[in-house]
């Protein structure tokens, strides 16, 4: 998504161009350009495929729509085995329309990952429950802290259901620290994103995530929690950003190894 504007050749191109060797892909590119023909793409160039994003949407009250968001997860989980990955990333879902029940919908993600999380572990793959930013939580995810995540991530095994730790959603978070010690400590951390701060926020929120170094996020910091709290997985920059977007794709992931380099491992 860093990088969306690139057709998934034209990434895997860029990649090899940079020397960056992982890839976190996204659901949506990779079934207009086929999972199987993906697959092979990214396995011809040498990439690992990382992550797969995204799962999830799992607080619907409407039966049938419930039954719809499980058969796509189950989708999802097909598609990354097939793709190559270990984790599937969650977005947990928002609010049903006229709801007010955050614990309800909480409860009903608990629901979901009882039938999920076996069908995931049969088939090789982690499900990784991303938090995302309170403001969020009325529309896209009603978990909006780690702990949130942990609370529901622990009454599964660890093989099959662990967190998304993403700088961008918890930097905010005074507890997130010790969340991520809990989070590790219980081998549950599956993915690490990181992206930053930048204010003022766009209209619309969403692609409002800010190049590495641009924003207030301490990514040095970050890294430190994760890797004291035992993660050693790959590191993964996930950016949506209209001003990037905008630009050569190949520029932005050359700039982005760059910022990666000057502002995290450096």
């Amino acid at each position: 998504m860093t990088v969306k504007q690139l057709s998934l050749p034209e990434l895997v191109a860029a990649c090899a161009q940079s020397g960056v060797a992982n890839v976190g892909l996204w659901r949506e590119p990779v079934r207009t350009y086929g999972v199987e023909e993906t697959a092979k793409l990214v396995r011809d160039a040498g990439l690992t495929v990382t992550t797969l994003c995204r799962g999830g949407f799992l607080t619907a009250l409407d039966p049938d729509e419930r039954a719809a968001a499980l058969a796509d997860n189950r989708r999802a989980i097909d598609e990354a085995a097939t793709l190559g990955t270990d984790t599937l990333v969650l977005v947990s879902g928002g609010l049903p329309a006229g709801s007010k029940d955050l614990h309800g919908a909480r409860e009903r993600i608990a629901d979901a990952l009882t039938e999920l999380g076996p069908y995931a572990e049969g088939h090789g793959v982690r499900l990784a429950i991303e938090p995302l930013h309170p403001m969020f939580a009325s529309d896209r995810c009603v978990v909006s802290t780690l702990a949130q995540a942990l609370d529901l991530a622990e009454r599964f095994p660890a093989h099959q259901v662990g967190v998304t730790v993403d700088t961008y959603h918890i930097w905010w978070d005074d507890q997130a620290p010790a969340q991520i010690a809990r989070a590790g400590a219980g081998g549950r951390i599956h993915t690490f994103q990181l992206a930053d701060w930048t204010t003022p926020l766009p209209e619309g929120v969403l692609n409002g995530r800010g190049q590495i170094g641009d924003g207030a996020i301490d990514m040095r910091e970050w890294l430190g929690h994760v890797t004291a709290a035992g993660y050693t997985g790959a590191i993964e920059v996930e950016l949506f950003n209209d001003a990037l977007w905008a630009r050569d794709g190949r520029e932005v992931l050359a700039e982005t190894a760059a910022r990666f380099v000057e502002h995290v491992v450096r």
